[in-house]
This record gives structure tokens, sequence and C-alpha cells, in this order.
């Protein structure tokens, strides 16, 4: 059973590494539900030793259609992240019809050839799951993170279930959001090949004056002094259950 955590900065990848996780999708953005992180936040994590670094390919926030312009911008990415020393990368294309483009899936995958694949959360999206599972695994993916067509892995486990019986080992099955200590067991019953978390926890920032009539981002029901870290005890108590 591997383990991988949804890290957002460098400090998040070295507790990783430290607590004992496997591998790391590194992404930028929380709020956009992760993009492509900077080039020199791949190189820093890809210093980091004994523990494998997979790096979110995503253009922008949205929906997974993608236009040429920044599906070129994903094959570049790739390329970068190659050179800056990632072991995996992790993408997600979708048709208008709410199918799996396993064309340009497939150029993803060939362009990123030395390297894991991972099909993200785009596949929980789809018009018909168990056909997007059978899809992916034509494009030569490594794995497919999934919660089973719903918003918590734990409500979708019974087409969890249903992907790693049409998987039959030719393609991994990871399983993802909301898994949390309490559940991470069960979820590993039905038969995926890792788990995937955030176990997050937000602290305040270190600002002592805070300019209350400005919002950075925007929306003022978003805490922008607030940090995300890692809850350490809850990877460990994931670790300790699957263990």
């Amino acid at each position: 059973m591997k383990t991988e955590l949804c890290a957002y900065s460098v400090e998040a990848c070295r507790v990783a590494e430290r607590l004992g996780v496997n591998r790391v999708e590194l992404c930028a953005s929380p709020a956009e539900g992760g993009v492509t992180p900077s080039l020199a936040t791949i190189e820093r994590v890809a210093d980091i030793e004994n523990l494998d670094l997979s790096v979110m390919i995503r253009p922008r926030g949205g929906d997974f259609l993608y236009s040429d312009d920044e599906f070129a911008t994903m094959l570049l990415d790739i390329e970068r992240a190659r050179t800056a020393g990632a072991t995996g990368v992790v993408f997600g294309i979708l048709t208008s019809d709410g199918h799996v483009d396993v064309e340009r899936t497939r150029q993803l995958v060939e362009a990123s050839k030395g390297m894991e694949t991972t099909f993200h959360r785009a596949v929980d999206m789809t018009e018909d799951y168990a056909q997007a599972v059978e899809d992916i695994i034509t494009t030569g993916c490594t794995r497919i993170l999934t919660s089973g067509g719903y918003d918590k892995a734990i409500d979708g486990i019974e087409n969890i279930r249903r992907a790693v019986e049409i998987a039959h080992g030719r393609i991994e099955i990871m399983a993802g959001s909301g898994v949390v200590a309490a559940n991470a067991r069960e979820l590993m019953d039905a038969g995926v090949d890792a788990l995937h978390f955030s176990a997050k926890r937000m602290v305040a920032g270190g600002m002592e004056y805070r300019n209350p009539r400005i919002s950075m981002g925007g929306s003022a029901a978003v805490d922008e002094f607030a940090l995300r870290v890692v809850d350490e005890k809850e990877v460990n108590e994931i670790l300790r259950l699957i263990q």
C-alpha cells in the first residue's frame, strides 16, 4: 500500500519525507483545486531524498477541457518538470461531452516517457465512469486518482471497488479526496493500490498588522492570513492504520 500526500509547499514535502510518506503530488493554488507549481518549487522538492515527486500539470483552474494553447503549455510543463527532477506527472483531459480525451492523454503519456503518469480526478467528472477507467487504461497511464465519481472517496467506494475490478492489475487505482484516518482502512480494503490525502490544517500566519479593507483574492470569505500546513498527527494515524 503506497501513500501520497497532496502538498502545496516545500515544507509540506519535507514533512511527508520525514513521516515516511512514499510520494507527494506537488501543486499550487489549493483554492483552484491545484494547478502547476513553480519551477523553483519543483526543483527544491526534487532535492528531497527518499521521496517520489509527482507534479501537477494543470495550466488553470476550472474544467478539464483545454484549448490548443493550454495543451501546448501542458506539454512544455511536462518537459520542465522532467528537467527539474520530477519522478512523475499528474494530469487529466476531457472532451466537451464528458469523456476522457484519449488521444490527447496518449500524447501526454508519450511526452512523459521515463516518468510515472497519474490521471487525476477529472475521471470523476466523466459521464460514464466505468468507460472512463477503461479509456484511461488504453492510454498507458501508470495510475488513476479517483474518488469514485463522488465528492469524497468514502461515498464513491463502490465505484472505486468497480475500478479496481476493471483495472485487474493493468493500472494502479489510488483513492483520494476526503481520505482521513477514520476511513483509511475501509478504503484500503476496497483493493486500491494507494491512498492520496492532504491531512491539512490551517494555522494563523505571522502578520500582526492586517488591513481590514482589502482582500487580495477578491473574497472576504477567504482568510488570507491563515496558512495551510500538514497535520502530522493525522498522517501518522493514517500510516499506522494501513501498515
